[in-house]
This record gives C-alpha cells, sequence and structure tokens, in this order.
C-alpha cells in the first residue's frame, strides 16, 4: 500500500505530478456540512503562483465559496472545467482506508471524493501551466463550486455572476465520473418537504384528534399513484435505464408515543423527471390534493394546516450528439457519447443558462457515495490524456 504521490510513472498510469494533486485535494475534508474554503484557498493561491487571478463567489455564512479562474487570452470564446468541490459524508460507513488520504491499492486510488469528482478537478489544476504555456486562441475557464450534494446550491450564484459580467463561453464539460464517456442527457432533481399540523389528544378518544401521521400517509399513497400512474403512462425516453419520470418518499418522522394522537408529522419526497417533463406540475398537482384534506381536518382544529417546501431543485440537461461541445468531448475522450443517466449534475443548470454543456470525467458513478469510494489508475491517466488533447486543440494542434 502507498501514497498517491509515491506512485511511480508509466505509460499506463498517470503522472506524478497528477497523483500528487488528487492526494492534496482528498486532503481537505470538504463534506457539505462544512466548509470548503481550505480547498477553494489553496486552489486560489496555487493559481494566484501561475499569474492567475480567480474569482470567489461566497455564501451568506462566508464559509463556503465558488472560485471561478480564466486561464489565458484570445479571440473566441472558451471552455469552462467544472467541477464541485464538496463530497458526501463518511460517517456509518465501513472504510479499510482513510477516506480523507489518497492511497493506491493495485491499481486503485482510494478516498472520499476520489471519483466524485475531486480527480477531475486536480487533472485541471494540473494542466494549467501547460495550457498557459500554449498559447491557445481561447481562454480556458476552471469552474469550482460548493453544495452540488445537497442540491446543486452554490453553482447557482456562480452561474449569476459569470451573466453580470457578461462573460461568452463555448462550452462546459463537467467532469462527474462517467468513465469517460461523454453524457448527453439527465433527470431533472426536485426535493420537497411536507409539514403536516393536526391535534393532539389521548389514543382513546381519537375523534377529539387530527392524526397527522395518517393524513401525511394520505399525501404519501397519493404520490405513490401519481408515480404508477407516470410508470404506466408517461411517453417512454429509452436514453434512460428508468425510461420515465419517476416520484417517490425518502423520509418521514412524527409522534412522540404510539398512545398519543401525533400533532406533528414531516416527510420528504422527491421527483426524477425526465426531459420535457414538468416537475411544477406534479408538485402543483400533490398540493391540490393536499388541499382537499384540510376542510376535514379544520372541522375538529381550525389550526390544521399542511405546508411545503421546495428543499433543491436542478434541472435535467439535453444535448445533441451533433453539438459542437458533445463531439469535441468524443474526438477528446475516444470515446461516442453516450446517451443519458438518472442522476443530476450541475450540468443542467449550466445549460439553462445558455451553456451548451456535456458530462465527461474519470471513474464511475457506481462508486461514488459508497466506503471505499476508488478511482482506477486507467481512468485518471484517460482524463490526463483528454486534457492534452483539449490542449492541444485548443492551441491548433492536431490532438495526439
Amino acid at each position: 500500500m502507498t501514497t498517491a504521490a509515491n506512485t511511480p510513472p508509466s505509460a499506463a498510469q498517470p503522472s506524478a505530478e497528477l497523483m500528487a494533486m488528487i492526494e492534496r485535494l482528498i486532503a481537505f475534508p470538504t463534506v457539505s456540512r462544512d466548509s470548503n474554503l481550505g480547498l477553494i484557498e489553496w486552489t486560489r493561491d496555487y493559481l494566484a503562483g501561475l499569474g492567475v487571478n480567480s474569482r470567489l463567489t461566497y455564501d451568506a455564512s462566508g464559509k463556503k465559496a465558488n472560485l471561478f479562474a480564466t486561464l489565458g487570452g484570445g479571440s473566441r470564446p472558451g471552455l469552462v472545467l467544472s467541477g464541485h468541490t464538496d463530497v458526501v459524508p463518511v460517517e456509518g460507513q465501513a472504510w479499510d482506508t482513510d477516506p480523507f488520504k489518497a492511497t493506491v491499492v493495485g491499481d486503485k486510488l482510494y478516498g472520499r471524493g476520489s471519483a466524485d469528482m475531486k480527480s477531475y478537478i486536480a487533472t485541471a489544476l494540473v494542466m494549467a501551466p501547460r495550457f498557459l504555456a500554449s498559447n491557445a486562441d481561447a481562454p480556458l475557464h476552471i469552474a469550482l463550486s460548493y453544495d452540488e450534494e445537497v442540491g446543486c446550491i452554490g453553482v447557482r450564484s456562480l452561474i449569476k455572476d459569470l451573466a453580470e459580467i457578461g462573460l461568452k463561453t463555448a462550452g462546459c464539460i463537467v467532469g462527474e465520473p462517467t468513465l469517460m464517456q461523454p453524457i448527453i442527457a439527465h433527470k431533472g432533481s426536485h426535493r420537497f418537504r411536507c409539514c403536516v399540523t393536526g391535534r393532539e389528544a389521548h389514543s382513546s378518544y381519537t375523534t377529539q384528534g387530527v392524526n397527522s401521521i395518517e393524513y401525511a400517509a394520505r399525501i404519501i399513497v397519493y404520490i405513490r399513484q401519481m408515480a404508477d400512474r407516470l410508470a404506466q403512462l408517461e411517453t417512454r425516453d429509452y436514453a434512460f435505464t428508468v425510461p420515465f419520470s419517476t416520484m417517490q418518499t425518502g423520509t418521514i418522522k412524527g409522534g412522540l408515543a404510539s398512545n398519543i394522537v401525533p400533532k406533528d408529522c414531516e416527510f420528504q419526497f422527491e421527483s426524477r423527471t425526465i426531459p420535457g417533463a414538468s416537475a411544477d406540475r406534479l408538485y402543483q398537482e400533490i398540493q391540490d390534493f393536499a388541499a382537499t384534506l384540510l376542510p376535514e381536518m379544520r372541522r375538529i382544529e381550525p389550526n390544521a394546516a399542511i405546508v411545503f417546501e421546495a428543499v433543491a431543485s436542478a434541472p435535467g440537461m439535453n444535448m445533441k450528439e451533433s453539438d459542437d461541445i458533445v463531439k469535441l468531448a468524443a474526438a477528446l475522450s475516444r470515446n461516442k457519447p453516450n446517451g443519458a443517466v438518472s442522476y443530476g449534475t450541475e450540468g443542467g443548470l449550466f445549460q439553462q443558462a445558455g451553456i451548451p454543456t456535456v458530462i465527461c470525467g474519470p471513474g464511475d458513478i457506481e462508486q461514488a457515495h459508497r466506503p471505499n469510494e476508488f478511482v482506477s489508475l486507467a481512468q485518471i491517466a484517460q482524463c490526463e490524456a483528454f486534457m492534452l488533447r483539449l490542449i492541444d486543440s485548443e492551441a491548433g494542434k492536431t490532438p495526439a
């Protein structure tokens, strides 16, 4: 077992320089609930050492930030290399190695964020000096965001900031783990919370209470019925493994004891929509059904309530194989576009902002969020080759 920086270079492996960069980034424990400023400020200083200024946009607390940096210049709009800096927690997971220390075992590099998605970010950063020396006729932009894992939150202010300064870009490559296969579409992801308030009563006098759990259950059953309807009737999109929009309830909590009619109940649910489907319409239908329950509840408790909240929403992405950014990613990766995925990314927000976007990065999404998350050394090497070809392409050379 060796640390990443000690891995010897070879034709079949990424460079030692890149391995060291991945090791450095994984060492920042950028779990979404915590600050990412250690990584962001280190990256800012690294780029500053290359003569590159970074633009930081902070969240309301000032403890998290996006970073946007432009490398070089030129007469043409440049590409954006985009990645999120946050990772999911490791508590409760059985790791065989320190999750925040990049560790190579055999042909794999283990560590939280190794696949999702610090190997991609590290590759972009390692390539920065090469790109600056290439005298390309277009800039290259690096965009790093916070809180992607909890609803694609940070990238929204980053995109807004770019719009306000009037930056024109040629397209965006989001480096989520796709086994270096260009992905051209993904579903939209939309999460909601519902809080039901009834009236407490002794369980022997149920008629004097309003059971919040039971009313919540009626809404949950309705959501399940909607999901069944979508599965049966929605027009299929067979680019996706599940070729229709889905809905499901993920969490529920309520009640104090089995002999008390519960006053409060809260549950969260989500929809995953195929391109062209309206999450807003589905959300409104659920609210309309809930409104039909209120008169019954308020006959017993005038202050009974059902309150909905949109927790997070990210639009789907839907590009075409004929789009220039897709053809470029295919040429650089030496892989054909590989259709659609069901998970969400920041790509939909970039496309919504008018920036053509493709998803392509090292690693397998199957490893993301799991204990012993890893990326193969071959995948890292493929990403490094991808970036080298990109530099040649932007410099007007024929990629090797």
